[in-house]
């Protein structure tokens, strides 16, 4: 394990000894991969969106027995039961709470007032400077080149935006893999970068090995609305494929069938789900049946990040999964990464005239 290398604003929020983040990717970002992440001194973001409440309290001290370090969890600001999950960061002394959606102005001040780190992630600069204005520390904007749902920027045209539009440290995510990446967004003005498909796909990542597999082998995303109704970058495949030939007729039965099956393991009731989607649409602005579609999307990723099944589940992935072929542990990952960076960095120094 190599000691701190790039001191940056990330790294001295957060208390991490490198500037690496780790996603809070649905169903993959569990206690395991989150420990190995923090204990390699990046930030490690647990997903929550799919535990239920007493899911992420275990979870979360899971995590504080396998580490001592800084972490983070990733939360849903449009659940019903946002407060909860709050009060229990605050309770729990989480260090970081991350937001796919932009929280409301509330919850970031009662979050900061107790000492918690606000993050959220925006793919948009107006959307960087309205949580900037309410209070956030950092944020993490992704473009288009990133997994799961995504925008039609690229990251080399969105980073310097948003980073010449607020004055907080800016995390940069969406087509990062190694250690030019990191350079190159220090160089654009980003405190860090944020990965999720490349820590998918390592040792400590409690994927299935046989869907580990399938990532190594495809070196093909799509764009797809077919999951949720929102634009998703998944790996192709016949089950995709299958989704895009798909009438409007079909993916709402599926959609309905599927949800059905995630109220059996969320333990929410049809009311709690109901309103969920409620706040879901407000959030967003989607019409009843892209909210409908929506339920989709826990089922479809827990096919194969869970079960096994990639012939039967979808699989959210960066552009970047055409330049992984094998599977790290974290520790070696992120060692690599940062002692690149860093003699990228001074590379680039011997470049300089003297005058």
């Amino acid at each position: 394990m190599i000691d701190q290398l790039l001191d940056t604003p990330l790294t001295r929020l957060t208390g991490v000894r490198h500037p690496v983040v780790q996603t809070g990717m649905g169903w993959v970002a569990g206690p395991r991969l989150v420990s190995a992440v923090a204990n390699a001194g990046a930030l490690g973001i647990l997903a929550s969106a799919t535990m239920t409440l007493d899911q992420l309290t275990h979870a979360i001290h899971e995590v504080k027995d396998r580490t001592d370090a800084p972490f983070g969890v990733n939360l849903r600001a449009d659940a019903t039961d946002a407060g909860d999950r709050i009060d229990l960061l605050i309770k729990e002394g989480v260090r970081v709470a991350s937001f796919a959606l932009a929280p409301k102005q509330e919850l970031i001040a009662k979050l900061k007032d107790a000492g918690t780190i606000v993050i959220p992630s925006v793919g948009a600069r107006r959307h960087a400077e309205k949580v900037a204005a309410w209070g956030a520390d950092a944020v993490l904007v992704q473009g288009g080149e990133g997994g799961g749902h995504t925008g039609a920027v690229a990251t080399t045209l969105l980073l310097p935006q948003v980073v010449d539009a607020v004055d907080i440290p800016v995390i940069a995510a969406g087509g990062f893999f190694d250690g030019r990446g990191l350079a190159a967004a220090l160089a654009y003005g980003a405190a860090g970068v944020a990965m999720g498909t490349r820590f998918l796909l390592t040792a400590d990542s409690s994927v299935p090995d046989e869907v580990k597999q399938v990532y190594l082998g495809t070196n093909e995303t799509i764009v797809t609305r077919q999951v949720d109704g929102m634009p998703h970058r998944v790996l192709r495949s016949e089950l995709v494929d299958t989704l895009e030939r798909a009438g409007r007729l079909t993916g709402l039965v599926r959609a309905l069938r599927n949800g059905a099956r995630f109220k059996k393991i969320s333990g929410m009731s049809w009311r709690a789900m109901l309103a969920d989607g409620k706040a879901m649409k407000h959030g967003k602005d989607l019409s009843w049946s892209q909210v409908l579609m929506a339920a989709n999307t826990p089922m479809l990723l827990k096919a194969a990040m869970v079960d096994g099944r990639p012939d039967l589940g979808v699989m959210a992935s960066g552009q970047v999964v055409a330049l992984i072929d094998e599977l790290p542990t974290c520790e070696a990952l992120i060692d690599t990464i940062v002692q690149d960076a860093a003699k990228t960095i001074a590379t680039q120094q011997t470049h300089l005239v003297n005058r």
